[in-house]
C-alpha cells in the first residue's frame, strides 16, 4: 500500500452537489489513489496507470451509466 499521507487530493469534476464525492490523488509511481471524500480517513483505493486508463476510458464511453 503506498503512502498517502502527502498525496494532493481534489475533488472528481463529476462529483455532484448530492456530498457523493470522491477524491483522486496522482501518485508519484503512475498510480493514483482515490476515496469517499465523506470519509477522507478511511480506505483508500489505488489502480495502475493502466487500470485507471482502462477505467476513465469505460467512464467517457457510458459502459457505467
Amino acid at each position: 500500500m503506498p503512502d498517502l499521507r502527502n498525496a494532493q487530493w481534489r475533488t472528481s469534476s463529476r462529483s455532484w452537489a448530492a456530498n457523493a464525492c470522491v477524491e483522486v490523488a496522482d501518485l508519484p509511481d503512475g498510480h493514483r489513489a482515490v476515496r469517499d471524500s465523506k470519509d477522507r480517513s478511511g480506505p483508500a483505493l489505488t489502480f495502475t496507470a493502466a487500470e485507471w486508463a482502462a477505467f476513465t476510458a469505460g467512464v467517457r464511453a457510458g459502459d457505467f451509466d
